[in-house]
């Protein structure tokens, strides 16, 4: 399929400001999950079943996305799903009693996951009409959609107070969606797929598509690892303050959103196989590092290390998931989101309660062995089509010179 550029470029710039929009809304949410434990006279534990409700939401609406997706298409959950997330963070802010906030936040929990779910479709679908990778740079942006949706949440409720902070995130974010409405690229719905029957469900998509799903589990618990345990391991096994504590995942974010901008271009130029390949091995040594250092310096390298080897682990096998989807690849989508997405639900939980047994750095010892195998199993993933594009064969794929500039962004 031969994309006019001026429309692929502009699909790319709006699909790549919905996966913002995406991780601002998350990032603008974390600093009001606290203040509802004043508002609603809650305890942390009934904050914490409010949490697992919205986990739930999310992992219900993975469930349902890949169906519509084949029935309407990306382009139109993508947006629909953008429009029921600025509605759900105000919705969470002004509810007026714990019922109506259970439901909320199972509510923002379905439509981001939906949205998410629907991004990644689209720019897969993106990635087969231009033949280019662009899914690692469109997660960088996500990961910098969080980071501002978080840094400027807290100066934003002082300012706006939580009301006038979550109306303000609404507002913006719908005035993106609007920006982005005519601009977003979407492939045309299959008329056999939306035939009656004929949409394949989330968990008939074949084989590959649970190894997959296992490849991304074994890439989010390390992830969801760094994230909730990281600062403690840093301060009871290392004796690190809190200034420092709190430096491991910053710089573990900072990385993987770096990497993610760089990954495109190394993905089109050397293909997805290595680059998977020499994705998990780096977060391996960085886990492993983490794991044996004897100074919070290296500890802190190790984990800089882990999220450079991390960060694009995930664009691809997202990618990979839409190429073995057939006619349905965001259900493809879906099925994997819904397995790697359901890993980070329960890991935290589980290294807590393994930590408590054989310590932090036995934990992490095992997480590289996690990341080791997505490299082993890296050549399985694209054994079959490996003549479609998205950078698997990129000197046989490769677009004309035109194309290549267009994209080089």
């Amino acid at each position: 399929m031969t994309l006019d550029l001026v429309i692929a470029r502009q699909g790319r710039i709006a699909i790549s400001a919905l996966f913002l929009l995406n991780g601002a809304i998350l990032g603008s949410w974390a600093p009001q999950i606290p203040l509802l434990l004043s508002r609603h006279g809650i305890t942390e534990s009934v904050l914490g079943l409010l949490i697992l409700g919205m986990g739930i939401g999310a992992m219900v609406a993975m469930c349902l996305s890949g169906r519509l997706m084949a029935r309407h298409g990306s382009r139109a959950m993508v947006l629909g799903t953008a429009v029921c997330c600025t509605l759900a963070l105000p919705a969470a802010v002004l509810a007026p009693d714990l019922a109506s906030l259970a439901v909320a936040m199972a509510a923002m929990g379905a439509s981001v996951a939906m949205m998410d779910v629907a991004t990644n479709a689209n720019a897969y679908e993106l990635e087969q009409a231009t033949g280019r990778a662009i899914l690692s740079s469109t997660h960088g942006f996500w990961s910098v959609g969080g980071f501002l949706g978080g840094a400027l949440g807290g100066p934003g409720i002082a300012a706006l107070g939580t009301v006038g902070h979550a109306l303000a995130v609404s507002a913006i974010s719908l005035v993106v969606v609007a920006l982005t409405w005519s601009r977003l690229f979407g492939a045309p719905v299959s008329a056999e797929v939306t035939a009656a029957g004929a949409v394949p469900g989330l968990w008939r998509q074949g084989w590959t598509i649970y190894l997959i799903g296992l490849m991304a589990l074994f890439s989010f618990v390390p992830e969801s690892a760094v994230l909730d345990w990281s600062a403690l391991y840093l301060s009871s096994d290392h004796g690190a303050g809190v200034s420092v504590s709190g430096l491991a995942f910053a710089l573990f974010s900072a990385c993987m959103a770096a990497m993610r901008f760089c990954g495109d271009a190394v993905r089109n130029r050397v293909g997805a196989v290595p680059l998977l390949r020499a994705s998990g091995g780096i977060a391996a040594v960085g886990m492993t590092l983490a794991a044996l250092a004897p100074s919070t310096t290296l500890v802190l390298a190790g984990f800089a290390l882990s999220g450079i080897g991390l960060a694009n682990i995930v664009p691809i096998l997202f990618s990979a998931a839409g190429r073995h989807g057939g006619a349905n690849p965001g259900g493809a989508i879906a099925a994997v989101s819904f397995i790697g997405y359901g890993g980070m639900l329960v890991a935290p939980s589980m290294i807590g309660l393994m930590a408590e047994h054989v310590g932090f750095p036995a934990i992490f010892i095992a997480l590289s062995g996690l990341l080791l195998s997505v490299a082993v199993l890296a050549p399985a993933v694209w054994r079959q089509r490996r003549t479609t594009p998205s950078g698997l064969c990129p000197k046989r794929d490769r677009p004309d010179r035109q194309a290549r500039i267009a994209y080089r962004a």
